[in-house]
């Protein structure tokens, strides 16, 4: 309450000597960039120990730029997801600086470097094809601080893929299993290692998989106690969630 107030206070002497305007001093008190078509919240990162993160899907190239410069005015990364290629293209040309995740399809922004990684997170993918969400949740983690090992295509028809990567799980502090199909391997991880587990389905299979829902009730089906399970695709999900269970184990 008391950081508060004294937040409050330095807004308003601002005001009064005329180092700041209203409009700024309602940002700073309020958290938000009001940009008319988007109230973009610059407390995030306070609360929660992430910035607001850009979901591009729906949105114009123009107002994933005009976002953006303003994550980063406020001192603050930029990260957007699930970036098509005329949104990628626009940020490209307005922040030179800005890097394109391929295989996340993914886009950062950062004004001053993160700082370094601690702990461990695994994410592990059934197969190749399971990648997008797999890398979509390692640079999520790794931009909440968490040291990432990446195991790709390690999927139950091949187990003996898994096995050599098992001290590598159990040196883990949580563990993100993506996988389509029958959904399986989450189940067949859990069982094997003593770490809390984030399941993602994907909308990787045939039809009778119906777009990831059928790895999505296997999920929740599960017998093995200490998997949470997050929804169809939602690598951004799990990735948060791990890198919160990361800095827990600090």
């Amino acid at each position: 309450m008391r950081e508060n107030d004294d937040a409050a206070r330095a807004a308003l002497n601002a005001v009064a000597e005329g180092r700041m305007s209203v409009d700024e001093a309602l940002a700073a008190l309020t958290g938000t960039r009001d940009l008319g078509f988007a109230r973009v919240d610059v407390d995030r990162a306070r609360r929660r120990g992430l910035p607001e993160v850009v979901y591009t899907p729906g949105k114009r190239p123009e107002q994933v730029v005009e976002i953006m410069a303003a994550l980063v005015a406020a001192g603050q990364p930029a990260f957007a997801t699930r970036v098509p290629d005329d949104i990628r293209a626009a940020v490209l040309t307005a922040f030179p600086a800005a890097v394109w995740h391929a295989d996340a399809r993914a886009l950062t922004l950062d004004p001053t470097p993160l700082p370094p990684p601690k702990g461990q997170v695994a994410v592990v993918s059934a197969g190749t094809t399971d990648i997008p969400v797999a890398a979509e949740a390692a640079l999520t983690a790794e931009r909440m601080g968490a040291r990432v090992e990446r195991l790709y295509d390690v999927g139950v028809a091949g187990l003996h893929r898994l096995m050599p990567h098992l001290e590598t799980l159990r040196a883990s502090r949580a563990v993100v299993v993506v996988a389509g199909m029958e959904g399986a391997l989450p189940s067949v991880v859990g069982g094997l290692i003593d770490r809390p587990i984030i399941a993602v389905p994907t909308s990787v299979g045939y039809g009778t998989g119906f777009k990831g829902l059928a790895a999505l009730l296997a999920m929740l089906n599960t017998c093995v106690p200490g998997i949470a399970v997050v929804n169809i695709d939602n690598g951004f999900g799990a990735g948060v969630a791990a890198a919160m269970i990361n800095r827990g184990g600090e």
